[in-house]
């Protein structure tokens, strides 16, 4: 069992568009981390838990007005923060997450336009932490990709959700609501051009653990 003060929690979250070729780079660090000894949490927001995956259920597929589809995800990260995310941490894992409160504000805030104070204000609520502040990722990748690259690639991939049929104008806000996260907070995110073949971002993502000295990839994947 992986000791907690020799290898404290890390949580580690994956943003962008769809179509940025998130989820092929964190199966590829999940077996990356667990080939140096961490045990890892593979989790997705909305969604993680069994309440929250109904919520995500709910979310993509029914209309609803901005502040519902804000409040609901708050509700879901709720249940994931308190049932999945804050125990792996406690026990030392490795907590790899697609996509966070950062989305909300990107989708929700800038996507949407809903009102960035009272997204501030819920997330100070749903991330609080007993000793005071709001649980925050220790690192963001932002997999930035232009929404026109992103729709063409989901056309060839599945039928849309509620999210990816919105027109490319909206992913365009939705960028821009990233962009914005990662002025305020540039401590904790690294961008990604996600416009380069596979194994280019690859070797991009592999760089900003190394540089940070948290993962070494010489006897790794």
């Amino acid at each position: 069992m992986t000791d907690p003060l020799a290898h404290p929690g890390l949580f580690i979250t994956f943003e962008g568009i769809d179509g940025a070729g998130k989820s092929t780079h964190i199966a590829r660090l999940a077996d990356a981390f667990r080939a140096q000894g961490r045990t890892v949490t593979l989790t997705r927001e909305p969604g993680g838990t069994p309440l929250a995956e109904k919520l995500r259920a709910l979310l993509l597929s029914d209309a609803m007005d901005p502040l519902c589809e804000a409040l609901l995800m708050f509700a879901a990260r709720r249940d994931h923060l308190q049932q999945v995310i804050e125990p792996a941490l406690a026990s030392g894992e490795v907590v790899l997450c697609d996509r966070f409160t950062d989305a909300t504000v990107a989708y929700q805030g800038f996507g949407r336009g809903f009102d960035l104070d009272v997204l501030r204000q819920l997330e100070a609520w749903v991330q609080a932490l007993p000793q005071g502040g709001a649980r925050q990722p220790d690192l963001t990748l932002w997999f930035d990709l232009p929404p026109e690259t992103a729709a063409a690639r989901l056309v060839m991939t599945r039928a849309p959700d509620r999210f990816e049929s919105q027109p490319v104008a909206f992913f365009s806000r939705v960028a821009a609501g990233y962009s914005h996260r990662m002025q305020e907070q540039p401590h904790r995110f690294a961008r990604v051009a996600a416009d380069q073949p596979i194994d280019t971002v690859w070797r991009s993502v592999r760089a900003v653990f190394e540089s940070r000295s948290w993962l070494s990839f010489e006897a790794s994947v």
